[in-house]
């Protein structure tokens, strides 16, 4: 059997590239939602920064990756539905590179799809005192959550009966920035929804790149937020590996 994820990787890359409607239609909602909270809600929601992008854009940067694993959910169902993947099982290649494709693919998208709503904000006003060793602990983190949410992506991508079923499960997770400290300070919530914001996955990992953007310094939010990240990650890999031997029968 033989590894073959770069020429898998290769393939979904060059549809995409035929295609590049796909990182501009998930770059767009990000950016009109920026526009409006900035332009339009940001004058009336106090933050206690001086400029509001730079409080909403770590938020922003998880919604539009929840939009862009979608996507791989989409693209595992066509090559399903399409008998691709049957396909591609009966060849002398390993399974497992049938699947890592598409997370490679959904991370680079996702790269590209990121620096686009990140240069829409420099365009707005956002600035950052980080360093290079803090930039890069952004991207290594924003890395790992598209990681965690890629394979999340994978189960529905694999088991769905219906194009809508395999996307639907993205809204949820990005409907799930707007109850943490995305938007706005956890601290003006009611005690129940506070609660929820406060415990829940996105507000450590907007909180760790908020403070390594403009702070640089992080405290323990940073490790429940990496703890997260890698939580889902393992766990979503372990119920596709499992989806995808049953297939496999």
């Amino acid at each position: 059997m033989k590894n073959r994820t770069g020429v898998l990787l290769g393939r979904l890359m060059r549809n995409i590239m035929r295609s590049p409607d796909t990182i501009i239609t998930v770059a767009v909602t990000p950016i009109m939602m920026m526009l409006l909270f900035v332009y339009v809600f940001g004058g009336a929601i106090e933050t206690g920064t001086a400029n509001y992008v730079n409080y909403l854009l770590p938020g922003i940067l998880l919604i539009t990756i929840a939009s862009g694993v979608a996507y791989t959910s989409l693209r595992l169902f066509n090559d399903v539905k399409s008998g691709l993947m049957t396909r591609f099982t009966t060849m002398p290649i390993k399974r497992s590179s049938i699947l890592w494709a598409h997370v490679w693919t959904s991370l680079i998208s996702n790269a590209l799809t990121i620096a686009i709503v990140i240069l829409v904000a420099l365009l707005m006003g956002f600035r950052s005192n980080a360093g290079v060793f803090d930039w890069l602990s952004v991207i290594g983190i924003l890395g790992l959550f598209t990681l965690a949410l890629t394979w999340l992506a994978v189960i529905p991508g694999l088991t769905a009966r219906s194009m809508e079923g395999a996307t639907a499960y993205s809204y949820p997770l990005i409907f799930l920035p707007f109850i943490s400290s995305a938007f706005v300070p956890t601290e003006t919530m009611p005690a129940i929804v506070r609660a929820f914001a406060e415990n829940q996955p996105v507000t450590s990992i907007v909180n760790s790149i908020r403070a390594l953007l403009y702070d640089g310094v992080v405290d323990s939010s940073i490790w429940i937020a990496l703890g997260w990240c890698l939580a889902i990650m393992v766990m979503a890999y372990f119920v596709t590996g499992k989806v995808f031997k049953r297939q496999l029968r």
